[in-house]
């Protein structure tokens, strides 16, 4: 958490940043672990004040930020980190803010300042060029966007493989973007039993596969992502999310299943929790 709905939720956030022009980088003073910034913070800020912001994107789990020089602000919020334009949950977790001039919109006010929080400082922040970027995100070290990988590219990507498909949804290199949350909720919708092994899967199975992850992110995405029971995720105006109170299995273990009102059952896959029905998702 957050994964790709919550990711994409915090980018259309702070669109409002597009055509501003960043007039100071501030690192906070914080006590707490310090997260990883490359390059060297002088370096950074160097390359970044005076730049006027061209676009926002999105990789997978992180937040693309590009600047007319064509470099790119690349930042990762992993467990707990958060890409803000109000004000943060705390001052003490503050990472970075980037002070901006020349902010658009009907509400100038929200784009004054752009802010990464993270509360338990796992994530990362990356200021690329164009070639590194193409380098080091396109060149396979990161799979397909799990909104626009077909069937067949997942299929080919897995179809060999031994591994549970639960399990393998979660690697980045073959499918970008889905996390421990919503492959339990995609599996729930494709009618898939979360053990079930990659190469014991037919066609029809990755056709539902594909169906549930474009159907399933799409609408968290609507709902701007899911707002857990720590509270800690919140889109760009530090508000929460609403997807939590659609979820069919995610963190439901014992409750009704919403499809056959058995209890949700809940396993153990790679040392993250998997939730599903055993009577809906029946293993091949």
């Amino acid at each position: 958490m957050p994964e790709l709905p919550e990711v994409e939720t915090m980018r259309r956030g702070i669109e409002p940043v597009v055509g501003t022009t960043i007039a100071a980088v501030v690192r906070p003073r914080c006590r707490r672990r310090p997260i990883e910034m490359n390059p060297p913070w002088p370096t950074l800020r160097r390359r970044l004040v005076g730049r006027t912001i061209t676009g926002t994107g999105r990789l997978g789990k992180r937040v693309v930020i590009e600047v007319d020089t064509g470099d790119r602000l690349v930042i990762e919020p992993r467990m707990t980190g958060l890409v803000l334009l109000a004000e943060p949950p705390t001052r003490e977790h503050l990472r970075l803010v980037l002070e901006l001039c020349g902010a658009r919109g009907r509400n100038d006010a929200i784009a004054h300042e752009l802010k990464f929080w993270d509360r338990r400082g796992l994530g990362t922040v990356r200021l690329v060029a164009a070639d590194e970027f193409e380098y080091r995100y396109r060149s396979g070290a990161i799979g397909p966007d799990a909104l626009n990988i077909s069937w067949q590219q997942l299929r080919d990507r897995l179809a060999a493989s031994r591994r549970a498909i639960k399990v393998a949804l979660l690697d980045q290199k073959t499918v970008a973007g889905i996390g421990n949350l919503y492959a339990s909720e995609i599996l729930h919708v494709a009618g898939i039993h979360p053990a079930t092994r990659c190469d014991q899967l037919d066609e029809a199975a990755w056709k539902a596969i594909l169906a549930a992850t474009r159907k399933v992110l799409k609408a968290a995405i609507r709902h701007e992502g899911s707002t857990l029971s720590d509270h800690t995720y919140r889109n760009a105006l530090n508000q929460a999310g609403r997807y939590q109170n659609h979820h069919r299995v995610y963190d439901r273990a014992g409750k009704p299943c919403p499809t056959c009102e058995r209890p949700v059952t809940r396993i153990v896959q790679a040392q993250r929790s998997t939730f599903f029905c055993a009577s809906c998702q029946r293993r091949c």
